[in-house]
């Protein structure tokens, strides 16, 4: 058998998230299905990590063993022929067969879009919108974040290890757009929205920088504050 990593983009706003379920139409079932095709036999991908139902990927990767040893750009052609036009293969690497989408990780990046101009149909899935946002009260609750901690009270469900490191939270604005990019180890479910959400309601004044790190320091789960739209989230770069 031959072993390949993809990196997939993807509009989560016509999915159900990546992750396979039952009856609903997600992004790992759609290339599972075309590369069943492709191969003449069941293929399971693995993924790097779960996007939710409404969350983008210009980088997400996964894993996957073939019968057929296909040259990568012949295989990259036929993957994209069948799951496109809302999802797109960017590339095809033959790995060693212990390479492992998710196990591998070094470093993740997500990037979270909010637009503060006037309300566009058009950019309705893709963005959060909001006004009247405090960009300097946002990142200075976004530092409490930086480093090394236990994110049990910022990730959703429950889990045997909620520890990760977040390198770096970076803000740029560029006219009614705010664009707040994380990067770090591991990234949880519905993690970066609750940073997000975090962020907003201090920027609301209904939080204080107290209460974010309380929950930051909380081992016991106390979740309180919101979650943000999955609209504006983007997995937007895997390293290996």
């Amino acid at each position: 058998m031959t072993s390949y990593l993809i990196r997939i983009k993807y509009d989560g706003s016509k999915f159900n998230g990546f992750q396979r379920l039952n009856d609903r139409n997600t992004v790992q079932e759609t290339i599972e299905n075309a590369l069943t095709i492709i191969d003449k036999a069941p293929v399971v991908i693995k993924g790097a990590g779960r996007t939710d139902k409404g969350v983008h990927a210009l980088d997400q990767c996964a894993t996957f063993k073939l019968n057929h040893n296909i040259p990568e750009k012949r295989l990259r052609k036929a993957i994209n022929s069948i799951v496109e036009p809302y999802i797109y293969i960017k590339e095809v690497i033959k790995v060693d067969d212990d390479f492992h989408a998710r196990f591998c990780v070094k470093t993740k990046t997500y990037v979270y879009k909010i637009y503060r101009g006037e309300y566009d149909p058009f950019l309705s899935d893709y963005y959060l919108f909001r006004d009247n946002l405090n960009v300097k009260k946002m990142i200075d609750a976004s530092k409490i974040f930086i480093g090394e901690h236990y994110f049990t009270n910022y990730v959703s469900g429950f889990r045997n290890n909620y520890a990760s490191t977040i390198y770096s939270i970076d803000f740029k604005e560029e006219a009614d757009f705010i664009y707040i990019t994380f990067k770090g180890i591991s990234f949880y479910q519905y993690m970066v929205r609750n940073l997000v959400g975090a962020m907003i309601a201090y920027s609301d004044g209904k939080t204080t920088l107290k209460e974010i790190k309380s929950l930051l320091d909380a081992k016991e789960k106390n979740q309180k504050l919101p979650t943000a739209s999955p609209k504006g989230l983007y997995l937007v770069n895997i390293e290996y």
